[in-house]
C-alpha cells in the first residue's frame, strides 16, 4: 500500500502513542493480504503470527489485533494493558510496554488512529524501552515490507556485487528500483537502502547516525570509524561483542518523520555481501536487524552479557 510518512511530533510522544488504543470503525468489506504478528521480547517470542488475518473494510490496528488476539485494556479502554496475558508495567526495574509497528516503521498515532490497509504488515512487540526514544523507530522484520511498491537504491560503488543482489532482492518483493545518490536516501514517500561497507559509507548521513547506536540511530550495533569492527549491542546500548571481518549488518533507520532507510553493509566486501543475501522474509521475519555471518544470521539487539 501506498504511504506517506508524517512527521513525528517527538520521539517520546511517538512511543507513547504506539501504546495508545481505542475501538475502531465498523465493518467494512474486507481487506487483502494484511499480515499480523504479536510477539515479545524484540521479536525473540512469537505469540501470533498470522498472514491471513480476520480484517474488516474499516478496521483499525486496535480492532484488528482485538479481533485475532485476547487483548486487555485499561484507563478506559485507551491503553493497551495486555495481549495475550503478557502484560506492560516494569520488569527488572525497566519500563516494558507494547509498541506497534505498521510495514516495518514504529507508528507515531494510536491504534485506534490506524486504519489496516490491503497489504499492511501489523506487528506488535513487547519489550523493554531500550536505551533512547530512538530505539527500533524502524525494523527490518516486515521484509518485504516497506518495498512492496517501490524503493531508493544508493550503492558504494554503484558496481559492487552486492548492489546487484540487493536489486535482486528488492525487485523480487515487488518494488520499483530506483538508483539515486546517498544524499538523496530517507527523503519524501519512497523508502531507500543504502549499500556499502562501514567503511565506505562512514561519511553518509546514515553511516553517522550509525556509529551513534542505538540512541541516535535506533539500530542495536555501531560500526567503527574505520568501518573493520561492527560492535553488537543489547537492549541498553552495551557493547556484548564484536563482529570482524566477513561481518555483514542489515538494519533501518528514520530521521525526521521521513521514508525509512535500510543499510545493508559489512566491515569489508565479503560483509556486505551477506547482508545481501539475507535479503529474504525467511531470514529478518520479526527482527530488529540482524548481524550476519556467511548462512548464519543473528538477531539484534543481542542478550546481555552473563
Amino acid at each position: 500500500m501506498a504511504r506517506r510518512w508524517r512527521a513525528l511530533p517527538g520521539a517520546l510522544v511517538v512511543l507513547a502513542a504506539a501504546c495508545l488504543t481505542a475501538c475502531g470503525a465498523g465493518a467494512g468489506s474486507p481487506s487483502s493480504d494484511a499480515r499480523l504478528w504479536v510477539t515479545a521480547d524484540f521479536g525473540n517470542r512469537v505469540l501470533v503470527r498470522d498472514d491471513a488475518p480476520k480484517v474488516r473494510g474499516a478496521d483499525t490496528v486496535m480492532r484488528l489485533v482485538q479481533r485475532n488476539a485476547k487483548v486487555t485494556t485499561r484507563y478506559g479502554g485507551g491503553f493497551v494493558q495486555s495481549i495475550g496475558g503478557l502484560a506492560g508495567g516494569q520488569r527488572g526495574g525497566r519500563p516494558v510496554d507494547w509498541f506497534f509497528y505498521v510495514d516495518g516503521v514504529l507508528s507515531d498515532r494510536g491504534a485506534a488512529q490506524v486504519r489496516v490497509g490491503d497489504g499492511d504488515a501489523v506487528w506488535w512487540d513487547h519489550h523493554d524501552w531500550g536505551s533512547g526514544p530512538g530505539s527500533g523507530s524502524a525494523v527490518v522484520g516486515s521484509f518485504p515490507a516497506p518495498f512492496t511498491s517501490g524503493a531508493a537504491l544508493a550503492c558504494i560503488p554503484a558496481t559492487a556485487p552486492a548492489c546487484a543482489t540487493t536489486r535482486q532482492a528488492l525487485t523480487r518483493a515487488g518494488a520499483r528500483v530506483e538508483s539515486v545518490a546517498p544524499s538523496a536516501l530517507g527523503h519524501g514517500d519512497v523508502p531507500g537502502v543504502l549499500v556499502g561497507t562501514a567503511g565506505a559509507i562512514r561519511d553518509t548521513r546514515v553511516g553517522r547516525l550509525l556509529r551513534q547506536g542505538p540512541e541516535g540511530s535506533g539500530v542495536y550495533a555501531r560500526p567503527a570509524r574505520d568501518g573493520r569492527e561492527i560492535a553488537l549491542l543489547d537492549q541498553r546500548g552495551r557493547r556484548v561483542r564484536a563482529s570482524g571481518a566477513g561481518a555483514g549488518l542489515v538494519a533501518a533507520t528514520r530521521t525526521d518523520g521521513q521514508a525509512p532507510v535500510w543499510t545493508v553493509t559489512g566491515t569489508d566486501d565479503a560483509g556486505v555481501g551477506a547482508a545481501a543475501g539475507a535479503l529474504t522474509q525467511d531470514r529478518l521475519a520479526t527482527r530488529f536487524a540482524v548481524a550476519v555471518e556467511g548462512s548464519d544470521t543473528t538477531p539484534l539487539p543481542l542478550e546481555p552479557a552473563g
